[in-house]
């Protein structure tokens, strides 16, 4: 976490504690940092104020969007129509399986393919689009392999789809929590209805994400947790001040360096990647290397096993990450390489090294350099 927005959070732990939705002073004080911290966010995504609701993770936020455009494309519908989720074959976790889910319940799946290079097959999505399509949701970069989503293009699609069938479905959402560190972005530029974001992801605080939805389609999600009018009852339960304010200044810092940090990371990256390519000349990377995050390897080193690599690593002082990872017989392969069809082998003996803020020059030469006494 950023010191500054440790800095912001303290005073919510104890000198403003009250409950944002009380009527007294002390309550309307926590109300007021958390609605400077919603309009910061709406302004920065070019959303609506009301449209940002606050929840307690980006895992949380995409259950919620995804249950609740089914529950609300179930509920105007008294044909027979049978709802349906058309989401991308490297979805995070938290998307894939709240639609396989839903697939129990008689909800439709649909997983668009992607390319050896990681990105969405557009024509399939097209194709699938039709008057039982409740929602789409595709991830704007993978958490995995890193690679960036066509999503303006994807809105276009979908926006044309509806004037050609004047139906105000599916509704169009992205998870955006890999992006939003290093890429603007606008929710109107880009077409989409819902966007998910996540505190943790941009150093605030871990506990809390936003889902922000599009004003046309607020009061028609069905809320995932009730009980109460919180987040223009959207999200009962009472608000995590000290969170929210984190998630608020953790955006501010962000949006203030962007472009530079991005830069920065990126040339760490790539001389990196020169170093492992050195070290080990058969290693290959996974998914493109023009459209992928600035902080992003995922790196396959052939006749290597990801389980035993990563704990070599971690031995080492070096934290890597196998990604999403699915069971295959006795070793871990990753499900987003399997995807790419690259094959089993290479799923298993792949690994991500993920960049942020805090790496330095000096700490990537000393990886290079543990590494080449590991393989």
């Amino acid at each position: 976490m950023h010191p500054d927005v440790k800095k912001a959070m303290e005073p919510y732990f104890a000198e403003d504690f009250g409950n944002a939705d009380s009527l007294h002073l002390f309550g309307q004080r926590a109300s007021a940092a958390i609605d400077k911290a919603r309009e910061g966010i709406a302004g920065e995504l070019n959303a609506d104020f009301d449209g940002i609701i606050f929840t307690g993770s980006a895992t949380e936020a995409n259950n919620h969007i995804i249950r609740g455009a089914v529950r609300s494309f179930l509920k105007p519908n008294t044909s027979n129509l049978k709802p349906k989720i058309v989401i991308s074959a490297i979805e995070h976790e938290s998307i894939l399986e709240t639609a396989e889910d839903l697939e129990k319940y008689g909800v439709t799946i649909v997983k668009i393919p992607v390319s050896k290079e990681g990105i969405i097959d557009t024509a399939t999505l097209k194709k699938e689009l039709d008057e039982n399509t409740a929602i789409v949701s595709v991830i704007f970069a993978s958490n995995v392999i890193g690679t960036i989503q066509p999503i303006k293009e994807i809105g276009e699609i979908i926006k044309n789809f509806r004037k050609e069938t004047g139906s105000e479905y599916p509704l169009f959402h992205t998870d955006a929590v890999q992006a939003f560190q290093f890429m603007k972005l606008d929710m109107k530029e880009l077409g989409v209805d819902a966007l998910t974001l996540s505190g943790q992801k941009i150093y605030g605080p871990k506990g809390v994400g936003a889902l922000a939805i599009r004003k046309n389609w607020i009061s028609k999600v069905a809320p995932l947790i009730t009980g109460g009018t919180q987040e223009f009852a959207q999200r009962a339960g009472t608000q995590n001040t000290p969170a929210i304010v984190g998630f608020g200044k953790a955006v501010e810092i962000v949006v203030s360096s962007r472009e530079q940090e991005a830069r920065r990371i990126e040339k760490l990256r790539d001389d990196l990647w020169s170093g492992i390519k050195k070290i080990v000349p058969g290693a290959e990377l996974n998914g493109s290397k023009e459209n992928r995050l600035p902080n992003n390897l995922h790196v396959s080193f052939p006749g290597s096993d990801n389980q035993e690599l990563l704990i070599r690593f971690d031995q080492a002082g070096i934290a890597v990450s196998i990604g999403s990872a699915c069971s295959v017989r006795s070793r871990q392969a990753s499900r987003v390489v399997l995807e790419l069809g690259l094959g089993e082998e290479r799923a298993t003996n792949s690994i991500r090294f993920t960049l942020g803020r805090n790496t330095t020059e000096e700490e990537a030469k000393e990886t290079l350099g543990r590494l080449g006494k590991l393989i």
